[in-house]
């Protein structure tokens, strides 16, 4: 028999999950007045945690015993009562106990009610459960919970996990900016309008000025609401009182001199539809306006400007542009020249230059303001089910500095990237959103493992898997390149999932939680430059859980969704191409035609063979471009098939 141990601190033991499943677990807290204790366990490259009633444990773990000093428990413990005293001259073949012939204490029998199967405990526990959750509903409700909220269950349980937290929150004032060659940070927005009107609960708590927890609600199979608590770390969190300011010191700020002495600065805004990513880059809103100057993009060239006039670098005699453009659907479309189409092209040199892209010299901040004003106006948006005036582009806004012969210097790019919310946006869409959704979540997955290899200072960068990555390509590469990201996370329940996503993604992007798994080898380079498959490669490799991407299937998909775009291309390429030779083509038309309705001496045989070759020229053109056309369909038909095939990720209902 194994020996009995005392619950207590630390104490490994077997749970048992809504699911049935049975696994180990460490002690982390005890409550003598609920009778119950709160354990630990890794699960899923994250700490998670429950609460559980020392009843179940006990159940669970025959060898367990409770604290020695908890009134209530005497029953599982108690010593044995003494045994009634022996008769007088019991007969030889008497009944009476060895024991008691010996004078030793008889084990009195067990309690009826200890004899009773798992099934009827189970029964019993969740009768108690049930009858304790109506006398909550009918107690009043302490502190600020408003309990005409249907959900102030959770948000009780998140005051009290609250209250229990060592909360202490970044200090600006004394804080010191550290020098990151990648940044990672958090920030959370206000509950809005709309989120109060609906009551929704907050359900992330800021701990620490690297620390924070989601509260994510749940409910068991018996409908007992419970708080599954998931802990990430990163460099900097930012609460809903921290202003776009703040933010920029934290983040943008630090990496602007790179620019000037000669290297590559970026920052990304990553998160949901309606998270505070236009809001932190461009700045605050009044209803429909927004004040440009108030983002960090202005805020990056005010801080350009004063360095190029400062003593350090004024002798440098740089000049300053600034270029704005949008990713939508892998094209590339210049938000300065009314949205035109720009081509991406690489060199033998591997160099990447948007072809034609509108770069404006900029002689002050009001001219920069000007010049995203503009830009913001044109920006590609669409209706989604998180935000009725949703950003479905990447939207890329560059300050570049070139010296006085126009040789590139620096450059400084701020990416509002789209919005990464998937689920019924996506999953039910119809085919041009479906697309759509498909260039994102390829480009964010992309640029995650750009990151990632960049802060593992990879030999090879897999930027060719998207659009937003090829362009960007300079901002990973090199000694002098420096990132930060600011995930941008909303606070109410019903985003909880998305928020978990922005999470775990910035999470990988910069593994820094303790106890997180240490990060997978990249992988080796066997794929012929084919970074759509390197990079799918290595998320295989990562193993993260629940995501949509690691569905075997998603690589054929991506695959041909790329080979639809370049089919598509080629065809409109085509098309413009065979409208630029007619034009052609009708004026010799026109010349010979003229020639024979006005001269009485044209020679037929002339006139039949300049049409016959004009003709044939057409005919010709008409045949490549049904060809391409042809191979459009075709590549229409693969993406909707495979599309059928996906594995849609499962609704958690533990």
């Amino acid at each position: 028999m194994a020996q009995q141990q005392v619950l207590r601190l630390g104490l490994g033991l077997n749970i048992q999950r809504s699911d049935g499943r049975i696994h180990s677990a460490v002690v982390s807290g005890l409550n003598e007045v609920q009778q119950s204790i709160t354990v630990e366990w890794f699960e899923g490259g994250e700490t998670k945690g429950k609460e559980v009633e020392v009843e179940t444990i006990l159940a669970l773990n025959e060898n367990m015993l409770p604290p020695s000093d908890w009134a209530g428990f005497e029953r599982y413990h108690a010593p044995p009562k003494p045994a009634p005293p022996p008769q007088n001259n019991p007969p030889p073949h008497s009944r009476i106990p060895l024991a008691q012939k010996q004078n030793f204490p008889v084990q009195t029998p067990a309690d009826p009610s200890k004899r009773k199967s798992q099934c009827v405990k189970e029964i019993d526990k969740i009768k108690k459960n049930r009858e304790e959750r109506r006398q909550r509903i009918n107690q009043p409700v302490q502190g600020d919970i408003d309990p005409s909220n249907p959900n102030w269950e959770f948000a009780q349980m998140i005051e009290d996990y609250r209250s229990e937290m060592n909360i202490s929150p970044l200090s600006f004032q004394n804080e010191i900016v550290r020098d990151h060659r990648i940044c990672v940070c958090v920030r959370k927005r206000p509950i809005n309008k709309k989120e109060k009107k609906a009551k929704t609960v907050d359900v992330l708590t800021l701990q620490s000025r690297d620390s924070m927890t989601v509260h994510e609600p749940k409910l068991k199979v018996d409908l007992t609401k419970y708080l599954e608590n998931h802990n990430f770390h990163f460099d900097y969190t930012f609460d809903e009182n921290v202003d776009n300011a703040t933010v920029y010191k934290f983040t943008a700020q630090p990496i602007i001199r790179t620019v000037f002495d000669g290297g590559f600065a970026t920052c990304f805004a990553y998160g949901q539809t309606g998270s505070g990513k236009t809001h932190t880059m461009g700045g605050d809103f009044t209803g429909k306006e927004q004040n440009f100057s108030a983002g960090i993009y202005a805020m990056a060239a005010r801080d350009v400007f004063d360095l190029l006039r400062s003593q350090q670098y004024s002798h440098l005699d740089l000049k300053v542009g600034c270029s704005f453009f949008e990713i939508y659907g892998g094209k590339v479309f210049d938000l300065l020249a009314k949205r035109a189409k720009r081509r991406v092209l690489e060199d033998g040199k591997s160099v990447v230059n948007v072809v034609d892209l509108k770069e404006t010299p900029v002689l002050s901040v009001n001219s920069v303001l000007n010049a995203i004003k503009d830009g913001s106006a044109v920006r590609t948006s669409g209706q989604t089910s998180a935000n009725a005036h949703s950003s479905r582009s990447h939207a890329v806004f560059q300050i570049v500095l070139r010296n006085s012969r126009g040789k590139l210097h620096g450059k400084f790019s701020l990416i509002d990237l789209a919005g990464n919310e998937r689920g019924a946006d996506t999953s039910s869409a119809n085919r041009a959103t479906r697309l759509e959704g498909a260039e994102i979540n390829k480009s964010l997955l992309a640029l995650k493992e750009c990151i990632r290899a960049m802060s593992m200072n990879a030999t090879h960068i897999p930027f060719r898997a998207s659009k937003l990555t090829q362009v960007l390509r300079d901002s990973f590469i090199g000694e002098k390149a420096r990132t930060c990201m600011i995930a941008t996370c909303a606070p109410g329940q019903n985003s909880v999932e998305c928020t978990l996503n922005t999470l775990r993604y910035a999470d990988r992007v910069k593994e820094l939680g303790p106890g997180s798994k240490p990060a997978p080898p990249l992988p080796s380079m066997d794929y012929n430059d084919n970074d759509l498959a390197y990079m799918h490669q290595s998320l295989r490799s990562q193993g993260l859980p629940g995501e949509e991407e690691e569905d075997p299937e998603m690589y054929n998909f991506h695959q041909a969704v790329d080979m639809l775009q370049e089919a598509q291309d080629m065809l409109v390429d085509e098309h413009q191409q065979c409208i630029s030779e007619n034009k052609e083509y009708l004026k010799q038309e026109e010349a010979i035609l003229q020639r024979v309705e006005q001269d009485v001496d044209y020679d037929i045989e002339d006139y039949a063979r300049a049409l016959d070759v004009i003709l044939q020229r057409k005919i010709n053109r008409l045949k490549t471009m049904q060809d391409k056309l042809n191979t459009v369909r075709s590549q229409l038909h693969k993406e909707e098939e495979i599309s059928k095939t996906l594995r849609r990720p499962p609704k958690k209902n533990n």
